[in-house]
């Protein structure tokens, strides 16, 4: 979180101002969290975001102007010290995750989220987790690999426990259930992950598991 300070602070990007409204008086009632700021377009929530730098993002992916995606890219691509951008979607209908992701988003919600998932992802993305739902993520990358082309040098680089790390992670299982799963210590399990990071050359869990689908390392379904 920016600046070293224990309230997490958000801003909440939608064209609705009723879904904003609602979303603010969510996270507000909750201890710890504020929402500094609001935008009701995508070019608004480049401009606000880089005036308040906010810690997380809240980025609904149909607004005028420019779209959520291409906010969230200016914003990554932008600041130095970026916030964690969580996509908010209907999933279901919406063709734009995976582009989120590989934009740098640090997860999606779904808009049919109960009030405490909403704030269990606020928490989960300000500590630097990623915030992905396994089936989702298996649909999204499904229809984007590429089953003709060969397998990137990365797969066979991993040893037979990172391959396991990387299953699971695919599974959204954190460390410490990876750890529990494996039998082996939280620092152990953390170690596996940042080897896994470095072969694929993710920059965090999220874009391993993308990649582990688009390789072929796992199939959906």
């Amino acid at each position: 979180m920016n600046g070293g300070t224990a309230v997490v602070r958000v801003v909440v990007a939608d064209d609705e101002e009723m879904v904003r409204t609602a979303l603010r008086a969510i996270l507000d009632a909750e201890e710890g969290i504020e929402v500094v700021g609001e935008a009701a377009t995508g070019a608004e929530a480049v401009s606000v975001v880089r005036a308040l730098r906010p810690d997380v993002v809240l980025m609904d992916v149909r607004m005028p102007e420019i779209d959520g995606i291409r906010a969230t890219e200016q914003i990554l691509a932008t600041l130095e010290d970026p916030p964690r951008i969580v996509v908010v979607t209907t999933f279901e209908n919406d063709a734009y995750v995976y582009d989120a992701l590989h934009a740098g988003a640090a997860g999606f919600l779904l808009k049919r989220s109960a009030a405490e998932e909403l704030v269990q992802a606020v928490r989960l993305v300000a500590c630097g987790d990623s915030l992905l739902y396994p089936a989702a993520v298996r649909a999204l990358a499904g229809r984007h690999t590429r089953r003709e082309t060969p397998a990137p040098a990365w797969v066979a680089r991993l040893t037979g426990r990172e391959a396991d790390v990387l299953r699971l992670m695919a599974a959204g299982l954190t460390n410490a259930e990876i750890a529990g799963r494996l039998a082996v210590g939280p620092a152990t399990a953390k170690t596996h992950v940042a080897a896994i990071l470095a072969k694929t050359g993710a920059r965090d869990r999220r874009q391993a598991v993308i990649a582990a689908y688009e390789s072929g390392f796992i199939t959906p379904g």
